[in-house]
């Protein structure tokens, strides 16, 4: 369910983003949420993490890597310490 969040700006900020919104064909709320999604995903470590994640799976994939070859490569590593 969607909630109401109440924000106080002043006169001239509301009007200019309603006017950049009608440029944009939009309302302020729309844009406002938008803006609000944008600086949460920013934020969100857990999507970066994610994120990070998949990139490296992807890269991985890509260029042949297995789960074995991955361990292998661990063990190959903490032996040179």
């Amino acid at each position: 369910m969607n909630k109401n969040l109440i924000v106080r700006i002043d006169d001239s900020m509301k009007s200019k983003v309603e006017y950049l919104a009608r440029a944009e064909g939009k309302n302020s709320s729309i844009v406002i949420r938008e803006l609000l999604a944008d600086y949460v995903k920013k934020r969100d470590i857990g999507a970066c993490v994610d994120t990070l994640w998949n990139s490296i799976s992807m890269d991985l994939k890509k260029h042949g890597a297995t789960p074995g070859k991955i361990s292998k490569a661990i063990r190959e590593v903490r032996a040179d310490r």
